[in-house]
């Protein structure tokens, strides 16, 4: 007998993808390390009836970029501040070329705790790479993942100034946020996986995905 699929979408309508920078080079005191939220992704969770396994793909939008805070600096940065640097963060990452980040996994398997990690394929500017989403279960039908990435794999070379002195990091940390509809995952209370935008999800991305110090 089939085992039927259960496709569960959710995206920026319920909740949010956040890039973190941080600052190197010999200038870093001048610099920020921000946070930078993708405004605009969507995700498909597909599950079995019988919870074996889980497949996701999601897709973010990187022309939504949208500076939220920067931390450090000499001087707090400006609302102009802010939209220069999201436009140079698209400039770092090639938005013009290749507008979207894919990110897709198969045969996810959570342990009986809901934590666990999801292994998958990460796609920026054109070009693919492993990724290790490292979960922790953090509430009923909310999850937690973190992972490490470097620009220079995507063959994207980190922000400058000041003739090198003040560089964005090549190392960038991810983190996601999600709260799935009750039961999706078989560890929610009593919850049936139904169809369900009920997902929040929130990623934070360390060290430097093109954002300007």
């Amino acid at each position: 007998m089939a085992v039927e699929v259960r496709r569960h979408q959710f995206g920026s309508g319920q909740g949010k993808i956040v890039l973190l920078t941080a600052r190197d080079g010999l200038a870093a005191q001048v610099g920020h390390d921000l946070t930078i939220e993708v405004s605009r992704w969507s995700a498909e969770l597909e599950v079995a009836d019988d919870l074996s396994a889980a497949d996701l793909f999601v897709r973010a939008d990187l022309n939504s970029l949208v500076v939220r805070a920067g931390t450090g600096g000499v001087m707090p940065l400006t609302d102009r501040d802010r939209r220069e640097i999201a436009v140079t963060a698209r400039k770092v990452m090639r938005v013009d070329r290749h507008p979207e980040a894919t990110f897709s996994a198969q045969g996810l398997k959570p342990d009986q705790d809901g934590d666990g990690a999801i292994t998958g394929t990460l796609t920026i500017a054109g070009v693919s790479r492993p990724l290790t989403l490292d979960v922790t279960r953090t509430g009923q039908d909310s999850y937690h993942a973190t992972a490490s990435v470097r620009q220079s794999d995507f063959g994207l070379k980190p922000y400058t100034a000041f003739l090198g002195a003040l560089k964005v990091s090549d190392a960038v940390r991810i983190a996601v946020d999600v709260e799935l509809p009750p039961g999706v995952l078989g560890n929610g209370a009593g919850g049936q996986a139904g169809d369900g935008a009920g997902g929040r999800a929130g990623g934070r991305a360390d060290d430097g995905a093109g954002g300007q110090p």
